[in-house]
């Protein structure tokens, strides 16, 4: 049987590669899990490189998952976002975000084909040879390295300017849960970029914008009206990293609601403001322990 230490040293990273590839905590858990299940079957000696084997092992799994997934996905209702991953704030002298896990590059990523996404991640974020990953996506490595240059002009192309500045972004989140708590559209409309684009994921199981939310007036009106759904008498919010980053969580308790915001920041203002709403992929938050 295979070393469990040698297998533990890497559960972390095989973790944040899975969730990259899949945008799914629970098929991340699952991938993490049947890559353990075949660590564990593999006879002593076998594999020369552990870090190499099991991220080839975990990338493959999630690789066919992605397939699968990406038929869902087409039939889900309203826009997909990610499962979010939320965290209590880091550390004070922390100066930049993580982009690679960041709700708006995900859903980029989302735009991309199981080939190009998984080729992408795991070389530009991983830096995983091409022969490796060539093992995973079944090309050459030849066609990875094409797969991956295409996905990174993509993702050049198309995602979000953003704010590597910490301190920057939390002051315009801060900013927009005063306006929004405060009533004030006024000050929504300052923060908000003329150009912010609003996305809610609520999968057809709570109200939730269907279509994607365009413009600061729009999204301020639409930001306006965010904490009527729920019981100010047993609503929480609360400031959390999601993704990496500074956002924010708001908890009905008694009602068994949540959502989860996630913000991209440019020269002080929201561009992008993705909102998790739809209540399956919060089961993993424990929100009532927030």
């Amino acid at each position: 049987m295979a070393e469990l230490s040698d297998f533990e040293e890497q559960r972390d990273r095989l973790w944040a590669v899975a969730y990259r590839i899949t945008g799914s905590v629970a098929d991340a858990d699952d991938a993490v899990q049947e890559t353990w299940l075949r660590w564990q079957a593999l006879p002593d000696g076998e594999a020369a490189d552990p870090r190499a084997y099991l991220t080839t092992v975990v990338s493959r799994i999630c690789y066919d998952l992605l397939g699968s997934a990406r038929v869902r996905r087409e039939a889900y209702v309203g826009p997909w976002l990610p499962e979010p991953v939320v965290a209590d704030g880091g550390p004070e002298d922390r100066v930049t975000l993580d982009e690679s896990v960041g709700i708006a590059l995900m859903t980029v990523l989302e735009r991309l084909t199981p080939a190009e996404r998984t080729a992408f991640i795991l070389h530009d974020v991983f830096s995983v040879p091409f022969p490796e990953i060539a093992e995973v996506v079944g090309r050459s490595p030849e066609s990875v390295r094409q797969l991956a240059s295409r996905a990174r002009r993509r993702v050049r192309a198309e995602a979000p300017r953003r704010s590597v500045d910490r301190a920057e972004h939390r002051r315009a989140v801060d900013a927009f849960l005063r306006a929004v708590m405060g009533g004030d559209l006024d000050g929504l409309l300052e923060i908000l970029d003329p150009e912010v684009v609003w996305r809610s994921d609520g999968g057809g199981k709570v109200t939730a914008a269907r279509l994607p939310v365009l413009g600061n007036e729009k999204v301020a009106r639409f930001a306006h009206r965010l904490t009527r759904g729920f019981d100010p008498a047993t609503m929480s919010v609360h400031r959390v990293d999601v993704n990496g980053a500074p956002g924010l969580v708001i908890v009905d308790a008694a009602h068994h609601r949540g959502a989860v915001f996630a913000f991209t920041v440019h020269l002080g203002r929201i561009t992008e403001i993705d909102a998790v709403l739809n209540p399956d992929k919060l089961r993993h938050l424990e929100l009532r322990n927030l």
